[in-house]
């Protein structure tokens, strides 16, 4: 029989696609439910105007990652307070698809299309941080360049960029070189710096949403932002 914690667990692999922060982190999980081989979740955004593709994206991916859990045989996740929760919990129900949910509105990327940009966003964030953890080791902007992955020193940060580079399908292996494009294209020694300020953007950017959207939600739901708690 599943139990809370391991569908908790799953659930923690589930990141909001353009904060790339799992959800539980994020306090999206507002209810979790099990009973025998069926689980309900209900989900929560920061606002009701979060862009469907968003919405539905993390709705779908939720469903997805509960029903990995061994003794799960239905799940149900719905999504609270969205100005589409109607419209993306029958399609979830239905199960048919965001471009069947939305018959019209799918001109632009598709969910995997959107799915592929923003982990393009996390890799670069966080490689961004891993070398900036290195510079301030010593590490100079030549030696990254020439910096093989199985020479990189073992750490979280480590870790979580080898898992974004492995979502885009890139090589990981030990001999792969460290700082190189989405493409997985080495960065050539003398285009480092101008590489990693343009990743710091981008790293920003995020960083910056996220805190926003941890806000909106502490306010919306009345519970504690991480951000502002005394430690």
């Amino acid at each position: 029989m599943p139990t809370e914690a391991a569908v908790l667990d799953a659930l923690s692999g589930v990141r909001d696609p353009e904060l790339d922060e799992p959800i539980t982190d994020l306090k999206f999980v507002a209810d979790l439910r099990v009973a025998e081989g069926t689980v309900d979740v209900r989900l929560r955004l920061p606002t009701p105007f979060c862009a469907p593709n968003f919405a539905y994206l993390m709705v779908a991916d939720a469903r997805e990652a509960v029903l990995s859990v061994p003794g799960v045989r239905r799940a149900r996740v719905a999504l609270d307070d969205h100005h589409a929760s109607s419209e993306i919990n029958a399609g979830m129900v239905n199960e048919r698809g965001f471009e069947g949910t939305f018959p019209g509105e799918t001109e632009g990327e598709s969910l995997d299309e959107l799915r592929t940009i923003f982990r393009r966003k996390a890799f670069i964030s966080r490689q961004e941080k891993l070398c900036r953890t290195l510079l301030a080791a010593g590490y100079s902007a030549a030696e990254l360049a020439e910096t093989r992955l199985g020479e990189v020193p073992a750490s979280e940060a480590f870790e979580k960029y080898l898992s974004r580079r492995e979502e885009l399908g890139l090589d990981v292996s030990a001999e792969a070189p460290l700082v190189v494009d989405p493409d997985g294209n080495p960065i050539p020694e003398e285009a480092v710096v101008e590489h990693l300020r343009f990743a710091k953007l981008t790293r920003l950017s995020i960083e910056g949403n996220a805190g926003f959207c941890r806000g909106l939600l502490a306010t919306r739901y009345g519970i504690e932002d991480p951000e502002e708690a005394t430690p």
